[in-house]
């Protein structure tokens, strides 16, 4: 099962979906607002992909931290962050064959699916 988590309203998660719908891929979508985010999922995704790729540093989240908190970012504070505001994740995150994947394109979505 391919699973995809993100927050419904944000422009890449729906390219994201339309793609694998217009390639007929079977996925579950998980949105950190409604369905939330926990401890153990986020120490999972941070296991494979790293604190440092998880942040996304263009986001309006990130943008409205201060200062203090931007230069303070170290693991358990980035992680604390971000299980506070999962809006803060790189989206789509991407579970599929066991890989974990961030972003979305075309040609990585085509890779990953072929």
């Amino acid at each position: 099962m391919t699973l995809m988590y993100g927050i419904a309203n944000c422009d890449t998660i729906k390219k994201a979906k339309k793609w694998l719908d217009s390639q007929n891929v079977s996925y579950q979508f998980h949105d950190y607002r409604k369905q939330g985010l926990t401890a153990e999922l986020l120490q999972t995704f941070e296991a494979q992909l790293g604190w440092e790729q998880l942040v996304n540093k263009r986001g309006t989240t990130y943008r409205a931290l201060t200062d203090e908190q931007k230069a303070g970012l170290n693991k358990d504070t980035a992680l604390a962050l971000l299980l506070e505001h999962p809006a803060m994740i790189k989206r789509p995150l991407l579970v599929h064959k066991e890989h974990m994947h961030l972003g979305f394109k075309a040609e990585q979505y085509q890779e990953i699916f072929a």
